[in-house]
């Protein structure tokens, strides 16, 4: 009796639309047949194979791919390197500093998405001004197809690495003291304790960092969709934002389809970082 609120409120909220959604992915439903759901198509896998042959959605998942093959590495680093800063380098102001580095990830987007704008405007941006100081003509960042990649992985590390730069630190202080004073007495330099005495102790939060922050990139939405609206020509949608677009469509089943391909995709990732990044049994 305590529980069937709970399981009411999953089954209709959670559970059922899980359900629909899969239901959804193998019919050809569209907006057009709301008033009979049950009255569509069956068209088994259908709607997966479409989605291997719509060039759209391939030139959303390769910028998908690129984002998070540059992403991940590069919110995961600068996040560690804070977090050394603060756990050792940093011994004055610690909490501003802090502070300053997670205020990102709480900010919105949408302010997040105006300053970035401002900065990278190809005329008055102040990017480019500082690199005309020093005669460089700076690219249009976000018009260009070469470009515009790039800038939003450097917005999302930006508003992201604050949240991996928390985690790290906790671990960080989890590092027994011990162990470097014994490796110093050994001879071992920084880069050496660092390497042989942190990261090893430091590999469960290296492998939680990397799986939440690569199921999150895989996601990533909201800045193609508020800085680019997925152009120029496409080279910054994403496999999510083109979901919602066919969603917006009222392309139904073919939308469920293509986030159950996301989905698949996020589960072999994280397998794959539990099978190489998780502790070896001796």
């Amino acid at each position: 009796m305590l529980t069937l609120p709970f399981l009411l409120l999953f089954g209709v909220f959670t559970a059922w639309p899980v359900v629909q959604s899969v239901f959804f992915s193998v019919t050809d439903i569209t907006n057009r047949d709301l008033r009979t759901p049950f009255q569509v198509n069956f068209v088994a896998f259908e709607q997966y194979a479409k989605a291997f042959g719509d060039p759209v959605f391939r030139q959303a998942a390769l910028n998908t791919a690129y984002f998070v093959l540059v992403g991940v590495p590069l919110t995961m680093t600068i996040a560690l390197a804070a977090a050394i800063a603060l756990n050792t380098g940093i011994t004055r102001f610690r909490a501003v500093y802090r502070l300053g580095f997670y205020t990102p990830v709480i900010t919105s987007i949408v302010a997040v998405a105006v300053v970035w704008r401002f900065l990278l405007h190809p005329d008055s941006g102040l990017v480019n001004t500082v690199l005309a100081w020093v005669g460089i003509d700076g690219p249009n960042w976000l018009g260009s197809t070469t470009w515009a990649m790039p800038s939003l992985i450097a917005m999302a590390t930006w508003r992201n690495f604050g949240t991996a730069m928390i985690i790290f630190l906790a671990g960080l202080q989890a590092v027994p003291q011990q162990l470097h004073e014994a490796a110093a007495i050994d001879g071992a330099n920084a880069w050496q304790r660092f390497r042989n005495v942190t990261v090893p102790v430091l590999r469960p939060t290296i492998l939680f960092v990397s799986v939440t922050t690569a199921i999150g990139y895989l996601q990533f939405f909201e800045e193609p969709f508020v800085m680019t609206q997925g152009g120029p020509l496409n080279s910054t949608i994403s496999a999510s934002m083109y979901t919602y677009q066919q969603f917006s469509f009222g392309n139904y089943g073919y939308a469920a389809a293509l986030s159950y391909l996301i989905f698949l995709v996020i589960a072999i990732v994280t397998a794959l970082q539990f099978r190489f990044l998780s502790e070896k049994e001796d």
